[in-house]
Order: structure tokens, then sequence, then C-alpha cells
């Protein structure tokens, strides 16, 4: 990723990228009921690197499937480039975990720049303690191999109804998380830069009891001329 892109979307907010994609008629592209563990952290920004989970059949699940070392969910986490985000397609099914905090903990110590997954994470009142970011739909004590076989490493997967694909940026805020399409990223992140800044100027207007009718569209002339005096007055 650009690094000017990964430092522009690490200032805009979720809200703001999702109208930038709808701008180009891409209207799926936030993940749907998932929601962060650690909401003060900055934004998450990275590159995704993906797990998929099919349903679990008991004969190729008992708990010493672990003990390969090339079990699939082992591999994604020592896998997942630093920077990038592992995000892991769970069917939106929280019955069981994706992962818990050991596993979180990894991630973290490497350097990867966030995990999110459709269903949800173990261990979570200490994950919510880690510096990294993590977004799940809810806890879930129970083991992955209760419902989840990991079957496959950095494919496009779908996850909370999103299409994800290997390489897409993905961002989250306190809010939820949105995946860019990877060729769509640096004009994106720049245009809802310039968006975030507009946005400021009509909230600071609003709350100085100012009406939202030719202000947000600015339609007015004189709302156009009063932006541009502020950006000037704030060298924004």
């Amino acid at each position: 990723m650009n690094p000017k892109t990964r430092e522009l979307l690490m200032q805009v907010s979720t809200a703001t990228l999702c109208t930038a994609l709808f701008k180009r008629g891409l209207r799926n592209q936030f993940i749907q009921d998932v929601r962060p563990l650690n909401p003060g952290l900055a934004n998450m920004v990275g590159e995704a690197f993906t797990l998929r989970y099919m349903p679990a059949r008991e004969d190729r699940n008992p708990l010493s499937a672990f003990q390969n070392r090339e079990h699939p969910q082992r591999q994604a986490v020592e896998q997942c480039p630093p920077g990038a985000v592992l995000v892991i397609d769970s069917r939106k099914d929280a019955r069981a975990a994706s992962a818990g905090g050991i596993l979180l903990a990894r991630l973290m110590q490497r350097g990867v720049a966030g995990v999110v997954t459709d269903g949800g994470f173990r261990d979570s009142p200490e994950i919510a303690r880690y510096r990294m970011p993590a977004y799940h739909c809810r806890p879930s004590a129970p083991t992955n191999l209760t419902l989840h076989e990991a079957i496959e490493i950095n494919g496009p997967i779908g996850c909370g109804d999103a299409p994800v694909f290997p390489g897409d940026v993905i961002v989250g805020d306190a809010e939820g998380v949105i995946v860019i399409p990877a060729h769509l990223a640096d004009e994106v992140a720049a245009e809802a830069t310039e968006m975030t800044v507009f946005e400021d100027f009509v909230q600071e207007m609003v709350m100085q009891g100012r009406s939202i009718l030719g202000l947000y569209p600015a339609t007015e002339e004189q709302s156009r001329l009063d932006f541009a005096a502020w950006r000037k007055a704030c060298g924004r």
C-alpha cells in the first residue's frame, strides 16, 4: 500500500469511506454486524490477508487436528504479513470462536495491523486489552473445531456479506469495518480526506445553529465561500 494512502486512511471514518465508494457504485463494502473489542484505538488500516472456514465435519475436526503444524488456521496466523489485516470468513456464525486470545496475541506480536471476523472471538476480555484492533460479532467461548474447519488461506471470501479479495484495503474505526477494492484505494483515500475537511466545517456550523439547507450539500454560493474562508483560517 502507498504509505501516503495508509496515512490518509488513518484519519477518515468508515462512514465517509462508505459515501466515497457509493459515489463509485459500490454499495456492499461495509462488513455487517461486526464491532470493535477495543474501540479506543486508532484506525485499523491494512491490506487483506484472508482465512476461510467451512462447516466442520466431526471426523475431520477432533482436538488433535491442532497438532498438525500445517493446520490452515495456525498457518494463517504465522503467514499473515506484518501491516496486513487478517480477515476471517466464519459464515456469520458466532456459535463457535474464530480464534482466541493466544492466536491474536501472536498476530499482534508479529506486527499485524488488525483482525476481523464475522463470527466471534473467545478470550474476548483479554483481546479487548490488546493494542491491536480486533473486530467480531460477539464473544464466543467454544473452540472453532466444534463448528468451523479452516479450509483456505488468502483466497476470495465473504465477510459479513462484504466481498473481500486478498490485497483489498481494510479500514476499521469505532463504528465498524469497510473493504476498499485495491485499485481504488489511493483515489478513495484522497477524496475521503477532502470530504472529511468539508464535513468538519459543516459540523462546526451546525453546532453554531446554522441550518443544513444550502449547507449540506453546499448548494448555496455563500456556503462555498464560507467553507473556503473557514479552511484558510484553519489551515486545512
